[in-house]
């Protein structure tokens, strides 16, 4: 039977969600506390990757197995096993076809800007203490709103068949004592939501019209787009899926 599970994740000690042969990985963290305490090989498929040091507020991944009677019980038992930088929030059972990355709709990410020195912020938000022009960035951050090709944000050598995104919302805001931009879309590119933030924070020190952010999306080349701003500010916060994929008795 297939089963989602929802999860969140503090991304510094982990060199991202997916996989890799000689650094520590969340994926290698679940997989082994799940193939732990179903006494089987348990594989997961994420519903995305993110990179090293970045956070997960709500992540989904799918994973096989017999049947579970009690998935709050092992809800609690994963919970008791995991690092403490990994929370399991629930376990789902879906559509035997149901995908985690492929049946997503939609995905939700936070870039979190501290703009006065906090020591408790070392590890969640980026600083910046120069005054930022809040309303130019929205203006230019809603240009993005009108084009569908961000291979100019796409990390380099990325390998895509395309780098077409429908992206939905685009807002600086602020929260409290933070400046936190929200963007969503239907999929994002490698580092994308990186060198977008970084490029709108040019726009924002007045490096840059607000408008010069279209000849840089019609360039589609990276090196006319601002710098990746650091992985440590940045959330997935949500995932979107159709109800038909989930299990008619749940």
């Amino acid at each position: 039977m297939r089963y989602f599970i929802r999860f969140a994740y503090f991304g510094k000690a982990y060199h991202g969600w997916q996989n890799q042969p000689n650094a520590i990985t969340v994926q290698e963290v679940l997989e082994k506390a799940l193939s732990t305490l179903l006494r089987q090989s348990i594989e997961v498929v994420g519903a995305g990757r993110t990179d090293s040091g970045v956070h997960a507020k709500e992540m989904y991944a799918h994973f096989d197995t017999e049947t579970i009677k009690d998935t709050e019980a092992l809800v609690y038992r994963l919970n008791a096993f995991l690092p403490e930088a990994i929370s399991v929030q629930e376990i789902i059972p879906v559509k035997a076809e149901a995908h985690a990355r492929f049946d997503a709709t939609e995905r939700s990410y936070e870039y979190w800007l501290a703009q006065v020195k906090n020591p408790f912020y070392s590890d969640f938000a980026h600083c910046i203490l120069q005054p930022l022009d809040i309303m130019a960035m929205n203006k230019a951050a809603n240009y993005l709103l009108s084009h569908t090709d961000f291979e100019c944000f796409s990390k380099s050598n990325s390998d895509v068949k395309t780098f077409n995104c429908d992206v939905r919302k685009a807002v600086w805001e602020k929260k409290g004592d933070k400046l936190v931009f929200s963007i969503v879309a239907d999929r994002f590119l490698r580092n994308m939501v990186r060198a977008i933030a970084g490029t709108l924070l040019d726009v924002g020190l007045g490096k840059m019209e607000p408008e010069k952010i279209n000849d840089i999306i019609e360039s589609r080349n990276r090196s006319k787009a601002g710098v990746s701003v650091p992985a440590k500010g940045l959330y997935l916060t949500a995932i979107s899926y159709p109800k038909h994929i989930f299990d008619e008795q749940n």
